[in-house]
């Protein structure tokens, strides 16, 4: 059994919803957590939730959108956080590989993210990406007060990032950049991961693992995400799936409700 911690449902295309859901049954996936990440997305991630009882969902403004973040939006965040099919507030963080919004803008939104998040009891889904300095700082502030903590997802980040956030206590998620030729600095971070903090995702529709290169992503390909990690890792596949299954339940506590 699988758990997708990260896609983004909403965004898919190649395949009717229920075709997509078919598929993702037929590949030993449990529950899936569709991401929140722009205003326009929030209402969207959360309906999915509503209409498909495998589907969760997280309400969160991704750094890209940081300047376009409003009360409006932060106050959705708070009064769903409520709902037992928001698992988490995300996805939120720092990205200054194309500075879409400014990074003061990014930083301030993080922070207010960041304390809703510790206000709610609710774990984080972090983005960051050429950042590493800001996030740490930034997390060094928070991590005290975010006792649920929460995933840095789709990591990419310096070894140095990998080995501050796990002893701060936060999950690792890997995807499908992890198959890729030259993503040996992503590979080395998974070898120094413990199986005890990795998470299975997918950021489908992006990032499509080999052998699928060339289509759209989707969370029925988690499982050559996880074939990865396994050979990476040099463990037992089988138990590598039955340890992050349990690992998805221990970040998301609220997947364990239903």
């Amino acid at each position: 059994m699988f758990i997708e911690t990260h896609c983004h449902l909403d965004y898919l295309k190649a395949l009717p919803l229920e075709e997509i859901r078919k598929l993702i049954s037929e590949a030993g996936i449990q529950k899936v957590v569709t991401i929140g990440v722009d205003p326009l997305n929030l209402d969207k991630v959360q309906e999915l939730s509503q209409n498909c009882p495998e589907v969760y969902y997280t309400q969160g403004i991704h750094p890209h959108d940081a300047k376009e973040a409003t009360d409006v939006e932060f106050n959705k965040i708070r009064t769903r956080g409520a709902e037992p099919k928001m698992v988490a507030v995300g996805e939120i963080g720092l990205d200054y590989h194309y500075n879409n919004s400014p990074p003061e803008i990014q930083k301030t939104v993080f922070e207010q993210q960041l304390q809703i998040a510790c206000d709610l009891d609710l774990p984080v889904v972090i983005h960051t990406r050429e950042a590493d300095e800001d996030t740490k700082a930034i997390l060094r502030n928070f991590s005290s007060k975010l006792k649920r903590r929460g995933v840095i997802h789709s990591f990419t980040s310096s070894l140095d990032l990998a080995e501050f956030v796990l002893g701060e206590g936060y999950y690792i998620g890997f995807n499908g950049i992890i198959t890729f030729k030259k993503a040996e600095n992503v590979q080395e971070v998974v070898k120094i991961t413990p199986t005890s903090k990795i998470l299975f995702e997918t950021d489908s529709p992006f990032l499509t693992p080999v052998p699928h290169r060339g289509k759209e992503n989707a969370p029925y390909y988690l499982p050559f995400v996880a074939a990865k990690i396994a050979e990476l890792k040099n463990v037992d596949l089988e138990k590598l799936k039955a340890e992050v299954y349990q690992n998805s339940f221990s970040c998301f506590s609220k997947l364990a409700n239903s």
